[in-house]
């Protein structure tokens, strides 16, 4: 695997060098992590809710508190966020290769919510424990203020009162987040495993049909963003700090300049085509300005997704911290936590049927507290597997490598270079040609990525990177074709062998084919004879 992910590269203050992000030793490091989501900032969907009664941290403790009263809820808020992210994690997080983690958080966790200044040291502990493991196991930390006062989204993410990133409305918020960065400057800035501050999450979301829009608070967050790097740059001037844009963190328009010589520009990809396109903006702005990217936040899809978006991400030298690290009842995230028995009837109380009892609450609630502890987690292997592409990864055949190009991944591009020749496979019959540049309004509206194949005619190849092959690893792919088809396979300069596929007109995977072991490799399909219709490749 890129030796830019080792975690021998965790040491010493990260800095911004170019487009680079480089440890003491100037050593190039490609970050790759997860976001501890839920614990200082928790949100209703990763808790199977759906309804905006739990949808934000504050709403989530009045729910919690009506089903157990003052007393327990308290108690159970300080298991909570005990039990949740433990020593284990982040030993699990480093023995899996992960080389950073975002620990987004809540202000109120830091801050009393309460006229002046007033400091929560127990929460500071909890940052205090988790920096100190993440140090013990060599894993950079990024401190995400995700839920600043007064909120700086207008969402449920922010925790914010009424949808009004009031942030940049009012005084008091404004104040209060500049002294928390202040205090975090303080103390923290001389801790080196601290990687950096991501200082708002998702600033200032877009408008709706259902929600104004607040754009008219884009100066402010300019001046914000000035304000507190200058009170941060008085106190720690070694630290990289993170910087989004705003409109979930998608949105360039900000990055007219640079903020600061120690930056990176933090941007997030949900639900977008995982190619080279999805990611061209920011690119163009990192070249710009000569300044890093981070793919700070993304995730949330399918395995192949992600084994699709950021093996490519890593070729551009473009970091990735993945959301979340568990959640409830899930398998595209590394945990899941078990729904407790009679967890229904905590769900059934926030959608408005009947209170399960005071008792009843505590003995299920005691139990999820119980389950969230990750050696209790169902640990989903394959999650690794696709954001790796180690073995065990299923590759879309459209998922090709788009680095280093033409005549290099894939040979069968128009003489502009930009068409890719995909049909769209309804399971028993391709039905259509997709011009690239139709892609993206397709996936977005339609979601039908996954049911893409990929032609290849006579002459034509496809290439795909697999990391860390061993001499048990093999491969196989599902495919179609109208007439028989001769095809070869090589890995990196060496034939595996060469197959005659007759005529199917069902998908049809062919056995395993052995593959070399390696830390890197290229494997390459041609077509010598015919025309295939690739589905998948499965490395196993």
């Amino acid at each position: 695997m890129n030796e830019k992910f080792s975690n021998s590269r965790v040491k010493g203050f990260l800095r911004a060098e170019g487009k680079s992000i480089v440890n003491e030793d100037g050593e190039e490091i490609i970050l790759a992590g997860w976001g501890l989501g839920n614990w200082l900032l928790q949100e209703g969907y990763m808790w199977k809710a759906k309804n905006i009664r739990f949808d934000r941290p504050h709403r989530i403790e009045g729910v919690i508190r009506e089903l157990t009263g003052s007393k327990y809820s308290e108690e159970f808020w300080e298991k909570f966020r005990e039990h949740y992210i433990t020593r284990e994690d982040i030993r699990l997080m480093a023995e899996q290769g992960y080389n950073s983690v975002r620990i987004p958080f809540n202000w109120r966790v830091l801050m009393e919510d309460e006229p002046g200044i007033v400091w929560k040291e127990e929460g500071f502990k909890l940052l205090d424990q988790c920096i100190d493991w993440c140090e013990e196991y060599k894993i950079y930390v990024f401190l995400d203020l995700h839920g600043a006062p007064g909120g700086q989204t207008g969402a449920n993410i922010d925790d914010c009162i009424d949808d009004i990133p009031r942030l940049f409305t009012d005084k008091d918020s404004w104040d209060k987040a500049i002294s928390l960065w202040k205090k975090l400057a303080e103390r923290y800035k001389d801790r080196w495993i601290v990687g950096g501050y991501d200082l708002l999450n998702e600033p200032i979301r877009p408008g709706s049909p259902q929600v104004k829009s607040v754009d008219y608070l884009l100066p402010k967050l300019v001046k914000f963003y000035e304000e507190v790097i200058s009170a941060i740059r008085e106190i720690d001037t070694r630290h990289i700090l993170s910087i989004e844009g705003h409109h979930w963190s998608t949105d360039t328009s900000i990055f007219y300049k640079k903020y600061d010589d120690n930056m990176v520009i933090h941007f997030h990809r949900y639900a977008c085509l995982p190619q080279i396109d999805s990611l061209k903006e920011f690119i163009e702005v990192s070249n710009k300005l000569n300044v890093p990217l981070w793919l700070g936040e993304t995730g949330e899809n399918i395995n192949q997704w992600y084994t699709a978006l950021y093996p490519l991400a890593a070729e551009l030298n473009i970091g990735y911290n993945l959301w979340p690290w568990k959640k409830m009842s899930c398998t595209n995230s590394p945990y899941s936590v078990e729904l407790p028995e009679g967890w229904d009837k905590i769900i059934g109380y926030i959608e408005g049927e009947a209170h399960p009892g005071y008792e009843e609450a505590t003995e299920i609630l005691n139990a999820y507290l119980e389950n969230i502890k990750v050696e209790n987690c169902k640990y989903n292997s394959e999650v690794r597997s696709h954001v790796f592409r180690t073995p065990g990864c299923t590759v879309r055949a459209t998922d090709f490598d788009e680095l280093p190009g033409k005549g290099k991944s894939y040979s069968g591009l128009n003489e502009e270079g930009n068409m890719y020749k995909y049909r769209y496979n309804t399971g028993m019959k391709i039905i259509e040609a997709i011009p690239v540049e139709q892609l993206e309004r397709r996936f977005v509206f339609d979601c039908l990525w996954d049911r893409f194949v990929l032609e290849l005619q006579s002459g034509e190849f496809v290439t795909y990177s697999i990391n860390d092959t061993s001499s048990e690893s093999s491969m196989s792919f599902v495919y179609s074709c109208d007439e028989p088809v001769n095809i070869s396979i090589i890995q990196d300069d060496r034939e595996l062998c060469m197959l005659n596929l007759d005529t199917i007109k069902d998908k049809k995977a062919i056995e395993p084919i052995s593959i070399e072991e390696a830390s890197e490799s290229k494997i390459k399909i041609i077509v010598n004879k015919g025309k295939l219709y690739l589905e998948e490749i499965n490395f196993i």
